[in-house]
């Protein structure tokens, strides 16, 4: 999977003196997440602030380096902050730019590095200036060796402190917060290795390990999923200035430390000392819990210790005599301290350790490192009289940790036999509001939860959380938004599991995804329901929703806003106000309209308030959707969204810059493929595979001076290697009509022989460089019928004021009955319209982006490869009619094939069909088609000859054929009779709609001879294949349910007759290709 996101600094400050009052929604939206950031000015970093971890991680980096390497996937946004810091030349401690050098993750990565820090012109007096690294721990494997040989040198070498986000990418499950790579590197090679626990703490944690890297090459490590990218309130970020002076103080104290300690004591020295300036009392291991534990936990990890602490807390409350140790610093691994923090009560320790994946988890002889590093330690300590048990509850990368998995962790310790877990709920999230916001990642509304984050922030009493949740492989890309409001500062790494009000912005989520499995019982719920109905509620909205709705006691309401084109646009304003409204039933209009800033102007604001109650509604939940019908099958939902990404899905590729160019411009290419990245290949832009063909043959079927052109034309497969099977379909790559193009350029202003850059007509992501003749004759359908969407964006470029709002109206709901009269009556095309509103005019590199690609055509073969191996057919109409001007117009393809005279070379390709002969060559077929729909017959009908010639033995076959007249429309009828003649075709029945008074079809022919088809169809399990226009296939189908009715009564059977034609669908013997 390729991840590929929007650039974000990775967190902002949220509060007034980061925030534009006069700001629009979309720029609040960016300010209100952490993974759309925003620029964050280094200083604006202080005191009580909005950010990330993320950020505090980069601003500690940025201000105490000489050099950032970073090593950031595009998503991951490790080094957008200090990356913009650098451009724009902010200074660090030293009163120098931190240069930052962005580079790849691959084998030998980290060497330039290296070469860097111990390079001959490296200046010495930036020795002791720190180099930092910036990575995702998905990256440690390949800088390992890299690491490794810092470390041997590091005597010589300035400090080196690498900040490494716990976090990987799973196949299977996702992105995943990996810490195993990281301790398992530290263990080797010797380096420290800090960790933080909470975002809280992130910015000391960075601190001090960049002032551990005086001692010893140090990584700190911490959650790169959810710890590093909450959006959250710290009340004592350290400034500038305090940075500056803590890290010269500490670094003189650890200058002067005694030089016989060993490592291990120096560590020890140096952190009393941080602490001491700080006021701070971490330590190398930290315990909670119960004062007299018996059963203590030992955890490793931000999410891990975060919870650990608060269940054991909620626990000890209960009398439960249980613990937790938090490692904080893991390398060195100081045993005496460890063993210092453990009560004297303890007996049983069990490791909360992390190993790679479930296979890892399941193999017995797998330990995760930190079970390792505590057997030791505990196996040569004689404080305990008892024996201590120590046991390692391994859990993998992609495991997520809720308060109650931790908690189901100490029930199976003291209960080797306790069922899974059960929920588990912390009393301090019982002061806390709760929201959960679903929606998919391209909905309008999708930035509504992070305008609404930015507006609880401001309330300056409250603590606000906010986080995001994208899951790309669920309905296109979900995101979940979680917002947590408190009074207190709380620590929550796990998705809000009690919501008080949970939005949903689709109802295809209601269908999909468990959203209401979080929603908390007697609160609320929002539904968007665009036009919903009365009594069309139970229809919307899925039984099992409606169960779950009414059995939790949920508040619901109803958001639509279809009544009002005008304020249906304001769809992410319309939630904001929903969500308000429901979140404090009694706020008034009034009030809402203060909220200024959530929307373009005032106006629309005061509009949409006052229209709040027409949009917004509550509806009663009956008892009765408790009740589910036997008959319903409970729908499979998705329990729980997978991180995979850390932004929406990018459905489409970003935009290239198709300019006009010179012939130069494509000469370079040619000469320099390498360097300008060109290839040349026969239509490298399709994704199918292509074939060059020459028409061998092209002739007329219909007489001359008949109203319909119907003919046959025949390719010559040449050396081209194209193969295809009975029924399959011919793609035709057409060229529009060069005639019209060159009329077109010259109005429209272009010249035909100027070179562009276009996309091509199958893959937008692949461009091309042709000239605009070209690119207009066989890439662009300016000669097509235009969506609505074209006129909509076509009014973007108008000048003319009546002109622009004339395209606006065509475009819209209200215009659609004109829409339709101008496609489906006038038949108008893109050209058509560009030359009605002459003021819309956008230059070629935008005509390229607004108008369609050209489409292949396919038609149904007419010929079995096995009979005519080096040619294929095809039968064709051409499409033509008079527009209500008086003009003919014909169809794009069939025009330009109709036209085309031997030899001329066609690009096509070969699509598969439903159109299958049965495997028994003795099966009867029974076949209908009309007009042009004869095609795939004649190709069946000529590979059953060829088995009867090869003297096989074949079923019978009934030919059905319709068109208006025998003398003009008898397609391929001298081949038909000639097949009939030789015992091939066994039943002909061809109608002719014109030739009498009554006008006879198909399914006449076909009701004349029922009882041929009871015995080829029902009696000898034959096939029926249907091909042409579909107003046939109801009489059609008709005939053939008679003809099951005649057989079931002529055998004493009940038989329901289109129950029956139901199976034969399913067995394909039943088969359509109309159109």
């Amino acid at each position: 999977m390729e991840l590929k996101f929007q650039e974000s600094s990775g967190g902002v400050a949220l509060d007034d003196k980061a925030a534009d009052p006069n700001a629009s929604p979309a720029e609040f939206a960016k300010t209100a997440s952490s993974s759309l950031g925003k620029d964050v000015p280094l200083a604006s970093i202080s005191g009580l602030t909005y950010v990330t971890s993320q950020l505090l991680v980069q601003q500690i980096a940025y201000k105490l380096s000489d050099k950032i390497f970073s090593f950031s996937p595009d998503t991951f946004d490790l080094d957008a902050a200090v990356k913009n810091w650098s451009q724009a030349g902010e200074k660090n401690i030293f009163g120098e730019t931190t240069t930052v050098v962005p580079l790849q993750t691959r084998t030998g990565a980290g060497a330039f590095a290296l070469g860097y820090i111990f390079s001959k012109d490296f200046d010495l007096g930036k020795r002791h200036i720190p180099q930092t690294l910036l990575a995702p721990s998905l990256s440690l494997r390949h800088l390992r060796s890299a690491l490794d040989q810092l470390a041997l040198l590091y005597g010589v070498a300035s400090p080196f402190v690498a900040h490494i986000a716990a976090a990987d990418y799973s196949a299977n499950d996702g992105l995943v917060t990996e810490y195993e790579s990281a301790l398992q590197t530290a263990e080797d090679l010797g380096l420290g290795l800090v960790a933080s626990s909470s975002a809280y703490e992130i910015q000391h944690m960075s601190l001090l390990a960049t002032l551990l890297a005086t001692l010893l090459p140090t990584i700190h490590i911490y959650d790169g999923l959810r710890t590093a990218r909450e959006t959250l309130r710290v009340v004592d970020a350290l400034s500038e200035a305090s940075i500056s002076e803590l890290y010269r103080t500490i670094s003189k104290e650890v200058s002067t430390l005694n030089k016989r300690l060993d490592t291990t004591g120096k560590v020890v020295e140096l952190l009393r000392s941080f602490n001491n300036e700080l006021g701070t009392s971490y330590a190398p291991f930290e315990y909670h819990g119960h004062e007299a534990p018996e059963t203590v936990l030992v955890v490793f990890g931000s999410a891990e210790s975060q919870l650990a602490k608060q269940v054991v807390d909620a626990l000890a409350a209960e009398g439960k005599k249980v613990g937790s140790v938090n490692v904080r610093i893991y390398r060195p691994f100081i045993e005496e301290a460890f063993l210092a923090v453990l009560p004297a009560s303890t007996r049983q320790i069990a490791v909360l350790g992390q190993v790679n994946d479930a296979v890892s988890v399941d193999d017995a002889s797998i330990h995760s490192a930190l079970f390792s590093d505590v057997l030791t330690a505990v196996s040569f300590a004689d404080r305990w009289a008892h024996e201590l048990v120590v046991t390692d509850v391994k859990h993998a990368a992609s495991t997520v940790h809720t308060p109650s998995s931790v908690a189901a962790v100490f029930r199976k310790l003291s209960d080797k036999d306790a069922q899974a877990e059960v929920p588990f709920s912390l009393y301090s999230l019982d002061q806390v509001q709760q929201y959960t916001f679903w929606d998919v990642d391209n909905s309008t509304a999708v930035e509504s939860p992070s305008v609404l984050g930015t507006l609880l922030a401001r309330e300056s009493t409250n603590n606000v959380y906010v986080g995001e949740t994208y899951d790309n492989l669920v309905l296109g890309g979900v995101v979940r938004t979680d917002i947590r409001s408190s009074k207190k500062s709380i620590e929550a790494p796990f998705d809000v599991e009690e919501a008080d009000i949970v939005f949903v912005g689709d109802e295809k989520l209601l269908k999909e995804v468990a959203v209401l499995k979080g929603a908390k019982s007697g609160g609320k719920l929002i539904v968007r329901l665009p036009s919903v109905k009365e009594g069309d509620l139970e229809k919307r909205i899925p039984a099992s929703a409606r169960r779950e709705i009414q059995e939790k006691g949920l508040q619901l309401f109803i958001l639509d806003s279809s009544f009002s084109p005008t304020l249906e646009k304001e769809a992410q304003l319309l939630v904001e106000l929903a969500f308000l409204r429901v979140a404090r039933p009694g706020i008034t209009s009034g009030e809402l309209v203060k909220f200024s800033w959530i929307a373009q102007d005032q106006a629309t604001l005061a509009e949409c308030a006052d229209s709040l109650s027409e949009f917004l509604r509550e509806v009663e939940v009956p008892a009765t959707w408790s009740e589910v019908s036997a008959d319903v099958v409970a729908p499979t939902l998705v329990q729980a969204v997978t991180r995979n990404s850390f932004a929406p899905f990018q459905k489409e590729e970003l935009g290239q810059d198709l300019k006009l160019q010179d012939w130069q411009s494509a000469a370079k290419g040619f000469a320099f493929k390498e360097a300008y990245g060109t290839k040349t290949d026969l239509r490298p832009d399709l994704p199918v595979k292509t074939s060059t063909v020459h028409v061998k043959e092209n002739r007329r079927l219909t007489p001359d001076d008949y109203d319909r052109n119907i003919f046959h034309i025949e390719f010559d497969l040449g050396n081209s290697g194209l193969t295809y099977n009975i029924g399959e379909a011919l793609g035709i790559h057409a060229d529009n009509d060069p005639a019209q193009v060159l009329e077109f350029i010259q109005f429209y202003g272009l010249n035909a022989d100027d070179l562009v850059q276009v996309p091509s007509r199958e893959d937008a992501a692949v461009t091309e460089t042709r000239t605009v003749f070209q690119s207009l004759v066989q890439n662009i359908d300016i000669l097509g019928k235009p969506p609505k969407r074209f006129f909509e964006t076509l009014a973007e470029f108008a000048t003319d004021e009546a002109e622009k709002k004339k395209l606006e109206f065509l475009g819209s709901k209200e215009g659609a009955e004109e829409f339709k009269e101008l496609s489906e009556v006038e038949t108008v095309t893109y050209v058509d319209i560009l030359e009605k509103f002459k003021s819309a005019h956008p230059d070629f590199h935008n005509l390229v982006k607004i108008v369609s690609p050209l489409k292949r055509r396919e038609y149904s073969i007419a010929s079995a490869q096995a009979v005519t191996p080096t040619s294929v057919a095809l039968m064709i109409v051409v499409v033509d009619w008079v527009d209500t001007k008086g003009r003919t117009r014909y169809g794009q393809a069939t025009r330009y094939l109709s036209g085309l005279a031997p030899g001329t070379a066609v690009t096509v390709s070969v699509k598969p069909s439903v159109m299958k002969l049965p495997v028994k060559d003795t099966a009867p077929l029974i076949m209908a088609g009309l007009g042009t729909g004869l095609a795939p017959f004649r190709a069946f009908v000529q590979y059953r000859a060829m088995q009867k010639a090869q003297g096989k033995e074949i079923g019978a076959i009934l030919l059905y054929l319709g068109s208006r007249h025998r003398r003009e429309e008898y397609l391929y009828g001298e081949e038909w009779e000639a097949y009939v003649d030789a015992g091939v075709i066994t039943l002909l029945g061809a109608a002719f709609s014109r030739d009498q008074p009554q006008k006879i079809y198909i399914q006449d022919r076909m009701r004349g001879t029922i009882q041929d088809i009871v015995k080829a169809y029902i009696q000898e399990e034959g096939s029926f294949y249907l091909c042409g226009p579909t107003w046939p296939v109801p009489d059609v189908t008709a005939v053939l349910e008679e003809a099951i009715a005649a057989e079931a009564k002529g055998s004493g059977r009940k038989v329901d007759s289109r129950k029956e034609i139901e199976r034969l669908k399913e067995d394909g013997r039943y088969v359509l290709e109309v159109y």
